[in-house]
């Protein structure tokens, strides 16, 4: 299939030239213009037949050049339609839109449940799609069965061979740093292990909560429990689990939250820090914890694991801690690189997975892609082309699987498909080590991940699309080699991939840590430069975070925390969305606050439409959001929240959202977080009436108190309109434009506030909302002309 190279790779140096493949023309993608295709599958048409095709992979590529784009809230909002409004907008003109029908202003309580103030478990608002993975049989003796079935899988497993070995050591050493490889089933065994002789909790920490909850599925059942009773988890804005759970997986910013409210952790004897390698800001946040708390309590046990083998600086930092070793169960795996790069990633995706296709034997296909736009694209283009593949080849099965999916959605990728079908799996980097999907057995990678780095100049996070490290690649292509052996299609050059860093470099040397310095001030840290980092942030990036608490008010002049600072840090949100609901308390309008911050809460809300039919949606849009025509982005979701829950059903919904080019998908998950921020503000208040209250009391909106209320967390994004309709910004004094997604693109306004920068040609202001000259003077007066010192 190509000549060997010298490290006995193959290498791939024919292009897509034995076989025509002609695929859906993608958009062109304009400098400003991000583009968010739609996942609409059309009814399958007849296939044609066709030549079976070359096997060899086509010119599919990576250009590894960072592209610049922009990370932040997207748009998004629930609340109660028809809405007298203070003050009345003038008239405009009348919807166009397809409009609800006004019946009832809710959503069926049979199919998404009611919220109660402990415990909340979201379903789908399709009955069809209710996520029931981990519940196995009804009965004890179903579930009994189910996990003596599962022992025997179990038994194969590298770490339940070494099981004798692996308590020896763990029995002898308060630290532990456990190196396990792909496959080894150190995630789901070692916390089994433990669950005999631990008299209090076992605490098992995750970086992505599709494999905290992935993982409590399966432990659970390998338990032979119900899900939320001996096995559970905790993620942000899901909950199952219980005072009495065993055994628990959880996000590791839900550890850090249990941790400002009880430092001890007294209701765990062990903590497993899973995921190690990939050295997210909260993961080196906990070490840091874990290390002070060891020497608190001598009953304490805790496991580092990782999945390479970067384990001098863990063991270093915890005092020449044991390492210990256990090898994975790993097939071969051919990895095959192209000749010449491509810079359209899609295009060279979709090519890789029809030659794949067409010239492979059986098996699922994985691919990495560096985000949910990228994948979407080839979801929706996929469904396109399948019915016009070779009769010969499988029949493909797109199936999207990154963090924001809700459940029901990521365990498709789990369920087998019936013969002469393929599974072809487009996922982020969370399916490197975080899931493992059955019956892969080639991955086409496309050596790019999205990372987020942090501007101190513009308070903004930026999202760069960047090469992924050799670990990661190498992590990657493991994924083939897990049941038998396989392929890896790296859709780069072998001279490139040489010129990749051997390692990811840690999250916290470029992001923004002002919510993890707010939870050490919660925890009664006052020395934040010298605490016990595992990798210091550096004086700037502390003084930054630190500055931008005490303009949230989180923090008073001598750097105590104050009661707001300590009432934000129990919300689960960012500091700024913290501060915008806590003054939107105060203010009367927390309902539609909680609505607008639900939908800023979740990524690809509001798609950006195809060419064909991009103006007719965006005047659909204009004239439905009378507000957001007026005010700008935020109310505009708010009022595109109110038009989704007035309708009935879920195939209403889903036609609305399609004509209007918004995420169905991404609307379910608005109730759902929208739920969950209403459980914490009640919580927070004591006051179980709270949302019968304010603007709901009265179904009327104050337009000024939102927006201020908004204004008060984002007082650092703000700017100056100028004579050429650019815009200055407040804080720094950099030129900004505002960007043609936006309600407020095209007009001439005083000031604008915005919670999302992009930069492609020149920076753009996203999320955009017009305010008040004056505004900046009442709210941010503090920000605009700080104080020198914050201590």
């Amino acid at each position: 299939m190509g000549m060997a190279t010298k490290n006995g790779n193959q290498k791939l140096h024919k292009k897509f030239g034995d076989e025509e493949v002609t695929l859906p023309k993608s958009e062109p993608q304009d400098a400003p213009v991000e583009t968010h295709d739609q996942g609409t599958t059309q009814k399958k048409k007849k296939r044609k037949r066709k030549g079976k095709g070359n096997a060899e992979l086509i010119d599919p590529s990576t250009q590894n050049t960072a592209t610049e784009v922009v990370t932040g809230p997207k748009s998004n909002g629930t609340s109660k339609p028809q809405l007298n409004v203070i003050p009345q907008p003038e008239s405009g003109s009348k919807p166009t839109g397809t409009q609800p029908k006004s019946k009832k202003q809710k959503i069926s309580t049979k199919k998404i449940q009611k919220p109660t103030v402990k415990t909340v478990t979201f379903f789908s608002d399709d009955e069809e799609e209710r996520d029931t993975r981990g519940r196995g049989a009804d009965t004890p003796e179903g579930l009994h069965a189910r996990a003596r079935e599962l022992l025997e899988v179990r038994k194969t497993l590298p770490v339940y061979k070494a099981k004798d070995e692996v308590m020896s050591h763990l029995s002898k050493n308060k630290v532990t740093i456990l190196i396990g490889e792909t496959g080894s089933g150190k995630s789901t065994q070692i916390p089994q292990f433990l669950m005999p002789i631990n008299k209090k909790g076992i605490a098992v920490t995750q970086p992505r909560r599709v494999a905290a909850i992935n993982l409590a599925s399966r432990v659970s059942e390998e338990a032979g429990s119900k899900l939320g009773d001996k096995v559970g988890y905790s993620v942000r804005f899901d909950n199952k689990s219980h005072h009495y759970t065993k055994l628990k997986y959880l996000t590791d910013g839900m550890l850090l939250r249990e941790i400002m409210m009880d430092g001890d952790l007294a209701q765990y004897s062990t903590v497993i820090i899973d995921e190690a390698h990939e050295r997210t800001v909260l993961t080196d946040l906990l070490m840091g914890f874990l290390k002070q708390l060891l020497a608190k309590r001598d009953d304490l046990r805790v496991i580092i694991m990782s999945a390479t083998l970067d384990a001098e600086r863990f063991s270093k930092f915890y005092d020449g801690a044991e390492i210990l070793f256990v090898e994975g169960r790993m097939y071969k795996v051919d990895r095959l690189y192209i000749d010449q790069p491509s810079e359209d990633i899609v295009d060279s995706t979709i090519k890789a997975i029809v030659q794949v296709n067409n010239g492979e034997l059986e098996g699922d296909i994985l691919v990495f892609l560096p985000g949910q736009e990228e994948i979407d694209k080839c979801v929706n283009l996929l469904e396109r082309i399948a019915p016009e593949l070779p009769k010969e080849a499988p029949y493909i099965v797109p199936l999207p699987l990154y963090a924001s999916l809700p459940p029901a959605e990521q365990a498709k990728v789990f369920v087998p498909l019936k013969a002469r079908k393929r599974k072809v799996i487009l996922a982020t980097n969370i399916a490197e080590t975080s899931v493992t999907v059955p019956g892969v057995r080639y991955v086409i990678d496309s050596g790019l991940r999205k990372v987020k780095v942090w501007r101190h100049q513009l308070g903004l996070s930026t999202l760069l699309t960047a090469p992924v490290s050799k670990a990661s690649a190498t992590q990657r292509a493991g994924r083939a080699g897990r049941e038998r052996e396989g392929k890896a299609f790296r859709l780069y050059t072998e001279n490139d991939y040489t010129k990749l860093p051997l390692q990811t470099e840690p999250e916290i040397s470029r992001s923004n840590v002002t919510s993890p310095v707010l939870m050490l001030k919660r925890a009664g840290v006052d020395d934040i430069l010298n605490w016990p980092w595992l990798e210091n942030p550096g004086q700037d990036s502390l003084v930054s975070a630190l500055t931008q608490l005490y303009h949230l008010k989180a923090l008073d002049d001598n750097g105590k925390i104050t009661e707001l600072g300590i009432q934000m840090a129990i919300l689960p949100l960012e500091p700024q969305l913290s501060a915008i609901l806590l003054t939107a308390h105060k203010s009367g309008c927390l309902s539609a606050a909680v609505d607008i911050v639900s939908c800023l809460s979740v990524d690809n809300l509001v798609l950006n439409p195809q060419a064909e039919n991009r103006d007719e949606v965006n005047e659909k849009r204009s004239n439905l959001c009378v507000l957001g025509t007026k005010y700008g982005d935020l109310l505009m979701v708010k009022e595109l929240l109110d038009f989704y829950t007035q309708f009935e059903n879920s195939q209403e919904r889903k036609q609305w959202c399609k004509e209007l080019a918004l995420s169905y998908r991404g609307f379910k998950n608005v109730i759902k977080v929208r739920n969950q921020i209403r459980q914490y503000m009640i919580s927070l208040t004591k006051d179980k009436h709270l949302f019968d209250e304010d603007d709901e009391k009265n179904n009327t909106l104050d337009i000024p108190s939102v927006l201020k209320a908004f204004l008060s967390g984002y007082v650092s994004n703000t700017a100056i309109g100028m004579p050429d309709r650019s815009y200055r910004t407040t804080t720094s004094g950099q030129l900004i434009s505002i960007h043609p997604s936006s309600l407020v693109f095209g007009k001439k306004v005083d000031a604008i506030m915005y919670n999302d920068y992009v930069y492609t040609t020149k920076g753009y202001a996203r999320n955009v909302s017009v305010i008040e000259l004056s505004w900046l003077q009442e709210v941010g007066a503090h920000v605009l002309a700080p104080k020198e010192s914050v201590n």
